[in-house]
């Protein structure tokens, strides 16, 4: 979660389960198969987390005949792997939410058949990390960064961090909750981005620090921002005592869109240099028994509809360059300079390497 997109799990409470999303223009029927004897029925699987608005999709089937029905499998890596044990004669047409941190696997499986998707030209270079194949189409992204209480440092009249360095200051002891790198998806980003930081040769030493420094190491993102860090609803509610998390820098418009009353500032902040880019992607799955609507699929996730209405859905941010941001992201959302990244070739090398270590380190 996809990290990013577990948040909007929680947040929006979408249902789990196949779902049949049906729109204007199909001629399906019972099966699926429209009278010209092609199916009418595209079908994506994706983790829990995918949701798009109604009139977004029907608004794709008035152009394409196609309506989408969508397979959700889990979070992000059980629904790849349900892709790589049925690789072949695979469950949909496309697959959505392999992450940058996952994508090499997806690919030396070999689960996605190459498709240049119409509209490419509009999204950035930079989150194109197949673009010499194009086994995926980069569909969004999102920032997994240290989310800290707005009110607990200003009563403390304490500046937040704003740097991994600052996160081993003794102004900071017992401050941290994150997640476990081995079982959570924020958790691994976290680590990723101290290994983009201080490399190989560091990030151990770092993580050390880190502990000595009191970091509580809790399973999953929903105990650690709903329960344990104090700024969140939840953890208001929880009394928690944490004023620092690892969550996402989408969470502080979320904060604000479920306020009530809306408040004029949000009340979670973002330490931006702590923050490392997820990227998620889309493939026509090989084996896809409608492969024409799954490339007219894969062409919609990056048109303008879709990247706009993403943010509020998914709480995500748009690959395409003409997508706006509304109005709570700009306002109240942050954006990472110079995110932490590391090549996925190398992530799929490292990645048991990494957690290992940090598991021998912090976990014990």
């Amino acid at each position: 979660m996809s990290t990013t997109t577990k948040y909007a799990a929680t947040a929006l409470a979408t249902a789990l389960g196949v779902t049949a999303l049906a729109g204007c223009g199909s001629s399906d029927d019972a099966s699926g198969t429209g009278s010209s004897g092609g199916s009418k029925t595209v079908t994506l699987v994706s983790h829990d987390s995918f949701d798009a608005s109604d009139s977004v999709l029907k608004e794709f089937t008035k152009e394409t005949g196609y309506t989408v029905k969508v397979l959700k499998s889990g979070d992000a890596g059980a629904a790849l792997n349900q892709e790589i044990l049925t690789k072949g004669s695979p469950r949909g047409d496309v697959f959505f939410g392999v992450d940058n941190t996952l994508l090499s696997r997806a690919l030396d499986n070999g689960l996605f058949t190459p498709y240049e998707a119409k509209g490419l030209d509009r999204v950035a270079s930079d989150v194109q990390l197949d673009a010499d194949e194009h086994r995926v189409t980069p569909v969004d992204t999102g920032d997994i960064c240290v989310n800290y209480d707005a009110t607990y440092f200003a009563d403390k009249k304490l500046d937040p961090p704003a740097s991994f360095d600052d996160l081993l200051k003794p102004a900071y002891k017992n401050l941290l909750v994150t997640e476990n790198a081995a079982t959570s998806s924020p958790g691994l980003g976290f680590l990723l981005g101290t290994v983009a930081t201080y490399g190989d040769s560091g990030y151990q030493d770092y993580w050390k620090k880190l502990k000595a420094n009191g970091v509580k190491v809790v399973d999953g993102w929903e105990q650690a921002y709903n329960e344990e860090f104090s700024g969140s609803a939840g953890g208001r509610k929880a009394g928690a005592d944490r004023p620092l998390v690892v969550s996402y820098a989408s969470s502080p418009p979320v904060e604000v869109l479920y306020a009530d009353p809306r408040p004029e500032k949000a009340p979670t902040g973002v330490a931006t240099g702590t923050c490392f880019r997820q990227i998620e992607f889309a493939g026509l799955l090989d084996g896809a028994k409608n492969q024409a609507g799954g490339k007219a699929l894969l062409d919609f996730l990056i048109s303008k509809p879709f990247q706009e209405d993403m943010p509020l859905k998914m709480f995500v941010n748009p690959v395409a360059k003409d997508a706006a941001l509304p109005e709570l992201f700009t306002e109240f959302g942050a954006q990472a300079a110079k995110p932490a990244t590391v090549a996925p070739d190398k992530i799929a090398e490292h990645r048991e390497q990494w957690v290992r270590s940090w598991s021998s380190i912090t976990v014990k």
